[in-house]
């Protein structure tokens, strides 16, 4: 039997629009209530690797201490541990602001936790003080997956994570 290969290809902006809404909406109700931070961020993770066909590595780094921890995730094994301002994800901690990466061969100090990846976003997940308390990373196996939709969405899905009162849910 011939091994089937499933093409991946990234979304135009429009179904990116479309995919993006439903998580979303998916989101709010799958969140809803619910007050560990782990469960919830385990629930973006699966519906996120789930409906967006061009995340191969969907994940968390949590800040602990002086570094991200990894976890929860989706995707092949990822770096256990990153240092502040290491790495994509190191990076938009240290500016506090997402990083949409093209080609992550060309990134100074890229990590390579897994050769098949090729572009990465990495969106930091805030209190409700400003404080970064963890990213949200994606990696894909294509070349420049990531754009401003994708950022903008996932600058939303992270969003949801603030409770009214300032603290994570």
């Amino acid at each position: 039997m011939k091994d089937v290969v499933k093409q991946v290809v990234t979304p135009d902006e429009a179904e990116k629009q479309a995919r993006y809404e439903a998580v979303e909406t998916r989101l709010q109700g799958l969140i809803a209530g619910e007050t560990d931070t782990l469960a919830r961020m385990a629930g973006v993770v699966a519906v996120l690797h789930g409906e967006m066909p061009h995340f191969f590595w969907t994940g968390f780094y949590r800040v602990v201490g002086a570094e991200l921890v990894i976890g929860p995730y989706q995707g092949t094994p990822g770096c256990s541990r990153i240092g502040w301002g290491r790495g994509v994800c190191g990076a938009a901690w240290k500016a506090e602001a997402a990083q949409v990466v093209a080609d992550v061969h060309a990134f100074p100090g890229h990590i390579a936790c897994d050769v098949a990846s090729e572009s990465e976003i990495v969106v930091p997940v805030k209190d409700g003080a400003g404080r970064v308390i963890a990213v949200l990373d994606v990696d894909s196996t294509l070349p420049a997956a990531f754009d401003e939709v994708d950022a903008a969405a996932l600058e939303s899905i992270v969003s949801m994570f603030v409770s009214p009162g300032g603290g994570m849910c």
